[in-house]
């Protein structure tokens, strides 16, 4: 084992893009567990939109980072000191674990990966974790998606769009893909079985919507907020939902008071008995057991896929949480720190 741990620190609050001058690298000794603790070397870590969103000053729906913390992320990793009969040296873990290389964590406060050999840390990141969880329950329980509808889901070749896409390819229904690339899209449709998918910045969204919705839009999965959602609405069908996964267009933002304004036809909601509703994974927590159940077989049965865009190294992860919000990742965004 290392005697150094390596470090990034939050220092600074964006305005716009996150940069390297926003954090701080630290090396320092790696750390001892306490009683009812363990030492996780970390081997993979998510690089998530909502890690912009934790370096804003005000709370969401967790507390602001402090300056001067460890950047907070999930990551996955192996325990190799255990202070804690639950989790034994060698078990695999995920969690909160940080922008790191080792994290000290009470043993209450990760997740138990199943001891399976065919439980690997890619597999959990891209599939079976926060991501595949994500999907799962809004599609299902949020969007409440029936067979035979159709679902539009914006940040469609994102690690949480792509599931959600295949998720209601399943489930029977028409899925529309909106992304930002023509080989996006060709994915989306080529391998992933979407319907139809729009590239919205080469063609007009209204006119995308049109052609690709002809009868209408059941459930818009949307990842990205901003001024899609406006043009969306009126391609919705009476008692459609919406679920409201995320809004990454708006998370280089300082705060949510500059946000874009909100779509002016939320008026269709009444007249269109629509129902918008906000999730989090957290929300689902006791019930994640049927989502992996379910993410599971489908995977086995070559019904499911995930993508992985590996960044190789700790010491890439600020600029590479940036290919989040230009678009250049494809697939479930990751950063490999250890093997």
């Amino acid at each position: 084992m290392n005697t150094i741990n390596r470090q990034w620190r939050i220092v600074g609050r964006p305005e716009g893009q996150a940069g390297t001058d926003h954090f701080e690298w630290h090396e320092e000794p790696v750390p001892v567990p306490g009683p009812g603790q363990v030492l996780v070397r970390n081997l993979v870590l998510s690089l998530d939109p909502t890690n912009r969103l934790w370096m804003w000053e005000r709370d969401t729906y967790l507390p602001a980072q402090k300056l001067g913390q460890v950047m907070r992320g999930i990551a996955v990793g192996r325990v190799e000191r255990s202070e804690s009969e639950a989790l034994p040296v060698g078990t695999l873990v995920s969690g909160l674990l940080g922008w790191q290389d080792y994290a000290v964590a009470d043993a209450r406060a990760v997740n138990r990966l199943p001891a399976d050999p065919a439980m690997t840390p890619e597999l959990w990141l891209g599939l079976l974790g926060h991501i595949g969880i994500t999907a799962y329950f809004g599609v299902t329980d949020v969007g409440k998606l029936v067979a035979g509808e159709t679902m539009l889901v914006s940040g469609a070749a994102g690690a949480v769009g792509s599931l959600a896409c295949q998720i209601g390819r399943i489930l029977g229904a028409r899925v529309v893909g909106v992304a930002g690339t023509a080989d996006k899209c060709r994915w989306l449709v080529d391998e992933l079985g979407c319907a139809v998918a729009i590239d919205y910045r080469r063609e007009d969204l209204v006119e995308g919507l049109a052609r690709c919705c002809p009868e209408g839009v059941d459930v818009y999965f949307d990842n990205v907020g901003g001024p899609m959602l406006e043009p969306v609405l009126d391609r919705m069908n009476l008692h459609g939902r919406v679920a409201v996964c995320g809004a990454i267009s708006q998370y280089n933002r300082t705060d949510v008071s500059q946000f874009d304004p909100g779509p002016r036809n939320l008026f269709l909601l009444v007249v269109k008995r629509l129902r918008m509703q906000g999730f989090l994974t957290s929300d689902f927590a006791s019930r994640a057991g049927e989502a992996i159940r379910a993410l599971s077989q489908w995977h086995r049965d070559g019904l499911l896929r995930f993508r992985l865009h590996e960044v190789e190294g700790l010491e890439n992860a600020p600029a590479a949480m940036n290919m989040l919000f230009v678009g250049t990742n494809l697939g479930k965004l990751m950063v490999r720190i250890a093997r």
